[in-house]
């Protein structure tokens, strides 16, 4: 499974990539968290046809986007994925 925070590099989109990675260990899971933000990370959400910045995806397709959910919500965003 290859799981992405995908953002600008904002505050808020770190905020996600920490969170996300906090519950993809208390999850027990051995996937890394891949950051991508920049230009790359614009381009990239413009590609997977995301239409707000700041996405969390999982398998190169946006599961979340435009907002950070608790830890919680985001565990379970993973987990329907698994």
């Amino acid at each position: 499974m290859k799981i992405q925070v995908l953002g600008s590099g904002c505050p808020i989109c770190k905020k996600l990539y920490e969170l996300t990675q906090k519950a993809v260990a208390e999850l027990g899971l051995k996937e890394q968290v891949e950051y991508v933000t920049g230009t790359e990370g614009i381009q990239t959400i413009i590609q997977m046809g995301a239409m707000n910045s700041l996405v969390l995806a999982i398998n190169g397709k946006p599961i979340m986007t435009g907002s950070v959910s608790g830890i919680q919500g985001i565990k379970d965003i993973i987990l329907k994925e698994v």
